[in-house]
């Protein structure tokens, strides 16, 4: 499929991995999950290319990329360029260097043409891999040539860094580029070798700023460098949540995020309304008034705060009920983990979860559902092998719960393992005909597999199964999101409109729809200024989106504004529910800083909307 616009990049980072939650209990696309993952629709939304890395520095570049190279928008698609080839017979790029006239030019000449013999001797010691006294060569090099020659002497800087890393000297590789590119600022290999030398001293920050310029030169064309990028920046991107996830403060979701994640479950005891015989007989009476438990049970109490929506205290009465080993301490460990899962803290959920599916005699479900949880904390920490195994586990133990067919089928869509995803599903269906969400999900993944498999009537087919979904299920927001993601990717931009405020008018509280309303915006319209304002609405509706702050900060590198895209990205880190979330952030928020510094250094811009 061809790409529409270069905003279509709005579209990519939207999409790629690090956007929303996760497997293991969101609404798909229409609602978030557990753990920090990217919602599975989004994260393998078809319509877009995936990022070759979290950057947002080259999101400009995908689109032409695509059209160019007639890549898919992996790294495939970029310009191969070969090894840098060193040392230099001349400088790169030549900005002229045409000798002046007269009896001082034959001095100068002659100066000059010592300082190029020996330079072209060192390259023979190069070649030879007599590195020693190829530096030798490249130092006389530098002593003999005519101070004002600055595009020659930034050669012989350059030749002799190159000489200096087949040493493996990195300090001495990075005085000598500095000194290049002091004489010459835009020198692509002297910027790219420095870069390196950053990259072996361990200075990230330094490197990505080189790579920056050199990417920006290159025209976003050339898989070295972008290897680098992406590099540094999950380096950077890691080295920088581990760190802030260790000490950050806790943070409870919003409750549109809450409800909409527990809504993903069907067997799942602890979110159930309270049963009768949990309240009072008064109580049953009182319309509008807060509920009484009957019994003097914390884990009632954090039932009956969650029906109140008072979230908070969900965790404390949970304790209570846990430390008094009261009659529900199986319940109340499952509710208590979900919940540390929500705020991020899935060191303190995993205790919780291991001894919930350890207690043998526990209620199948309540083990089910833990290990359901416990998957999708595994993959969410990337680690799938531990993650099947639960999955497999809770069918093993529970083969009639709907729940575990519909999250491994999400599991398996991200695994790339499609059929057996599709699979799931129909299981699911088979035990909850009427579940509307594992319809729309199949539908979806029949999608993707069409469309990865460039199948037009498998295309067709599934395009005519979300009419089938929307038509038996209108009231499902899930199937209206998913097939305007499709029909975007068909570019039925209409269409997809329509099919967003169908979802807006069942879930007028979905920050996440709003988002992607926006984004279409943008990619069908290039209406910068609707699509601003719906992510703006989103916001307005949920200040806890992380989705919407990351979409709007890297609309705003696209706009380069990059200050207002830092602002952006760190109020998403600061929402982040993981660490792997908060890793993908902090890249992109390095990517944005890193073009900051380039501008100032040497002018260097990508283009803009």
């Amino acid at each position: 499929m061809a790409a529409s616009k270069p905003v279509e990049a709005a579209v990519v980072a939207a999409t790629a991995p690090g956007s929303g939650s996760g497997v293991g209990g969101g609404g798909g696309t229409a609602g978030p999950s557990i753990g920090g993952l990217p919602r599975w629709q989004l994260a393998l939304a078809v319509g877009a290319p995936l990022l070759l890395g979290a950057g947002a520095m080259y999101l400009w570049s995908r689109q032409r990329r695509r059209r160019e190279a007639g890549s898919r928008g992996d790294a495939s698609g970029l310009k191969r360029n070969s090894e840098r080839k060193t040392p230099e017979g001349r400088a790169s790029p030549a900005l002229g260097s045409g000798h002046p006239e007269g009896s001082g030019a034959h001095l100068e000449m002659n100066s000059l043409d010592r300082a190029q013999a020996a330079k072209n001797k060192g390259n023979k010691y190069f070649k030879a891999g007599k590195y020693e006294q190829a530096i030798q060569c490249y130092t006389e090099a530098i002593s003999l040539c005519p101070t004002e020659k600055n595009v020659d002497l930034s050669t012989f800087y350059q030749n002799r860094a190159a000489a200096f890393e087949q040493l493996q000297k990195w300090k001495e590789v990075a005085q000598d580029c500095t000194k290049a590119v002091e004489l010459n600022p835009k020198y692509v290999k002297a910027l790219f070798r420095r870069a390196k030398a950053h990259e072996k001293l361990d200075n990230k920050k330094e490197c990505l700023e080189d790579v920056t310029a050199v990417c920006i030169l290159e025209g976003f064309q050339n898989q070295q460098s972008m290897l680098l990028a992406d590099k540094v920046l999950k380096l950077l991107g890691k080295e920088k949540a581990k760190e802030k996830y260790k000490n950050r403060e806790p943070l409870m979701p919003s409750p549109q995020f809450i409800k909409s994640y527990f809504s993903s479950f069907t067997d799942d005891i602890i979110s159930q309304p309270m049963l009768k015989g949990e309240k009072s007989d008064e109580d049953k009476d009182k319309e509008g008034e807060a509920l009484e438990v009957k019994e003097n049970s914390g884990y009632l109490k954090a039932k009956q705060y969650m029906e109140e929506e008072n979230y908070d205290k969900i965790i404390t009465e949970c304790s209570k009920e846990i430390d008094a080993q009261g009659k529900y301490m199986a319940e109340a460990l499952l509710l208590r983990a979900t919940f540390y899962l929500l705020i991020g803290n899935a060191n303190a959920a995993k205790p919780d979860l291991d001894k919930v599916i350890s207690l043998k005699e526990a209620n199948v479900k309540l083990r089910a559902n833990a290990l359901i949880k416990r998957g999708s904390m595994y993959m969410q920490q990337q680690q799938p092998l531990l993650s099947t195994q639960d999955f497999n586990m809770a069918a093993d133990i529970d083969p009639q719960n709907a729940d575990v067919y519909h999250h491994r089928g999400q599991l398996k869509i991200l695994l790339d393992q499609v059929e057996e995803a599709v699979a799931d599903f129909d299981e699911c269906i088979r035990l909850r005909p009427e579940s509307a969400l594992a319809q729309a999900q199949k539908c979806f993944a029949l999608y993707r597999q069409a469309y990865t498999g460039n199948n037009s009537s498998q295309i067709q087919a599934a395009m005519k199964g979300f009419e089938e979904v929307i038509k038996k299920f209108p009231k499902c927001a899930e199937g209206y999101a998913l097939y305007a993601q499709a029909l975007t990717d068909q570019q039925q931009f209409g269409k997809a409109d329509e099919m967003y405020d169908k979802c807006i008018d069942l879930e007028p509280d979905n920050a996440t729809t709003y988002v992607h309303k926006g984004l279409l915006q943008l990619q069908w319209k290039q209406d910068l200024d609707r699509g601003l304002e719906l992510i703006s609405k989103a916001i307005e509706i949920d200040n806890k989106c992380d989705f919407a702050y990351e979409t709007m900060g890297t609309i705003e590198v696209q706009r380069g504004n990059m200050e207002k895209a830092i602002d952006m990205f760190n109020k998403a880190i600061n929402l982040a529910k993981s660490e792997m979330e908060m890793a993908h952030l902090y890249s992109l928020c390095d990517a944005a800083h890193a073009q900051t510094e380039v501008a100032k250094k040497y002018g260097l811009k990508p283009p803009t909307l």
